[in-house]
């Protein structure tokens, strides 16, 4: 006998876990999963997510229906304009040689973070998934540069540089097709990557993956800065999101598999002592940060190594 998941009522999962969960499983599974309050058992027969293949189009399944409102925050993210406006050292707009430089926001949503980052000076690109996400993120564009809202900037604002370009690419992350036809031919390559609740939404056999392409797509000289999200989540919970504590490390420094239950050593400072093609140049509890995770989330920075 199989019994139908109940997407709105099913105890400890949230209805997004639900989108990317298996509709039914057998009546045993189900008994097992809530029992254990939605750990991931090794010992039951529950599909837990459709195939990976799949997640892409979930995902674009999401914005059709106008479920975006899921994982809208409604503004740019207060940890990185409060990076990029204080430590200028790291995230000057301009290059050496006057180009101006390139900031890549992976899954950028309605694109609150890629026009922030323009109006810092920064060339900017969103990628997301879904037509629909990309109508949504050049329309809220349109409007914002035009006439920008206060909160683009923080207390310490104190550069004067002209507004950067805003690009919108529908793509898939890990092909390569959207850098080539979204650079037309230029360096594919960027100076600075951002990510928030991207890693989070991508299941777990994915996150060297992730790893292997942040390197790929970063300058020799860029950073990779991420503001890690949920910490305060079980890792061993069902997601997306799924919780972080410990993976950005793990998966770029010390060229782990991002999984913590599969045996994480102690982090370790010397760069060179570790595998990973990343060396962490920061990290710090922001100040500022979204109410979901204000308090617990940590923002890092990364270099190539």
């Amino acid at each position: 006998m199989t019994l139908p998941i109940n997407q709105k009522a099913s105890e400890g999962r949230s209805w997004i876990v639900n989108h990317f969960a298996e509709r039914w499983v057998t009546a045993n599974g189900l008994a097992s999963a809530l029992c254990a309050r939605q750990l991931i058992p090794r010992d039951h027969k529950l599909t837990i997510h459709r195939k990976v293949q799949d997640h892409g189009a979930a995902w674009a399944a999401l914005w059709d229906a106008q479920n975006n409102d899921m994982w809208d925050r409604g503004k740019p993210s207060p940890a990185l304009i409060d990076l990029v406006e204080q430590r200028e050292d790291l995230f000057q707009p301009l290059a050496a040689d006057g180009r101006r430089k390139k900031v890549l926001v992976p899954g950028c949503g309605r694109g609150y973070d890629v026009v922030m980052l323009a109006l810092h000076g920064f060339d900017a690109y969103g990628v997301e998934i879904s037509a629909t996400g990309v109508a949504t993120a050049q329309s809220y564009a349109s409007e914002e540069l035009q006439k920008p809202q206060a909160y683009n900037f923080g207390k310490q604002r104190s550069r004067s540089a002209s507004p950067g370009n805003v690009t919108f690419i529908e793509g898939d992350f890990f092909k390569t097709d959207w850098e080539l036809n979204a650079l037309k031919g230029g360096e594919a390559l960027f100076d600075i990557i951002y990510d928030y609740t991207f890693l989070c939404a991508l299941h777990p056999d994915m996150r060297r993956q992730w790893a292997a392409r942040m390197a790929g797509l970063l300058r020799d000289d860029g950073y990779l800065v991420c503001l890690e999200f949920p910490l305060y989540k079980d890792p061993a919970l069902l997601g997306p999101p799924w919780g972080l504590q410990g993976v950005h490390w793990d998966l770029l420094a010390r060229g782990g598999d991002g999984v913590p239950n599969s045996g994480t050593a102690p982090e370790i400072t010397e760069a060179d002592q570790l595998s990973g093609r990343f060396k962490r140049v920061l990290y710090i509890k922001p100040a500022r940060s979204y109410e979901v995770g204000q308090g617990t989330d940590m923002l890092s920075v990364y270099a190539r190594k």
